[in-house]
């Protein structure tokens, strides 16, 4: 079958062992890296979605816990009962794939760090030992001022409404929210929720003429305004 591609010819040693030892400590520990981010990127896709899907759910007013039907056992006729039961059924699976994941990494991570580095004397053993660690992605993101959502929905008497929210509206921050941390609207959502009957700064572009204004609104989610959710109004990601 020949001599197998991680053996290093060039460096023999006692019983053909120690060259391929080391060159295949490198290969492992790189594989495994490889491995570990692979995992990441795939909870991170995952967990893209379930907050895409939660959104919609806020879109709804309700969440995972939300009632579907009247105490006396039938269906609610103020919510779309048939949207919420097939985005939460699409969401069950993905949490439970998330958890899934992140067992899968932990064991990964114990792996790869218990793994031996080894030492090289050759360019390719240098340039492995020399890549960077796996470090957790930052957790704050700073606001950028860009568009990321247009409001294609406003409902009459409205919080969205009465802060002078208008249909056509591209907003580009959101409280805290801004284009680069909305996690396809899923943090807008949380904002939301965070801030009932509390008042957040939304900052929109708005067409005027043949131009565009930006117009900083304060807008108070609440419940008790009579309709669905707590702002009555309708976002489109960009």
């Amino acid at each position: 079958m020949g001599r197998p591609m991680e053996a290093n010819i060039h460096n023999p040693s006692v019983g053909g062992q120690a060259a391929n030892t080391s060159s295949t400590s490198a290969s492992n520990g790189t594989s495994s890296r490889d491995r570990i981010l692979a995992l990441m990127k795939r909870k991170d896709a995952l967990e893209a979605e379930i907050s895409a899907l939660s959104a919609v759910l806020d879109t709804h007013g309700a969440n995972m816990q939300t009632p579907l039907t009247t105490f006396d056992g039938y269906p609610r006729d103020d919510i779309d009962v048939a949207q919420i039961r097939t985005t939460r059924a699409r969401i069950i699976p993905l949490v439970n794939d998330v958890k899934a994941l992140m067992i899968e990494i932990e064991k990964a991570l114990h792996a790869h760090h218990a793994e031996p580095t080894g030492t090289s004397t050759s360019a390719d053993s240098s340039s492995t030992s020399a890549a960077p660690p796996i470090t957790a992605p930052q957790t704050e993101t700073p606001v950028i001022e860009a568009v990321f959502a247009v409001v294609d929905q406003v409902s009459p008497s409205s919080p969205a409404e009465q802060a002078g929210v208008q249909v056509g509206d591209k907003v580009k921050r959101f409280g805290s929210v801004g284009a680069l941390n909305h996690e396809k609207l899923a943090k807008v959502a949380a904002e939301v929720q965070q801030n009932e009957n509390r008042t957040i700064s939304v900052l929109v572009c708005r067409a005027i003429g043949d131009g565009e204004q930006d117009l900083e609104l304060q807008l108070t989610p609440r419940r008790d305004w009579g309709g669905r959710g707590m702002l009555g109004c309708h976002l489109l990601p960009l």
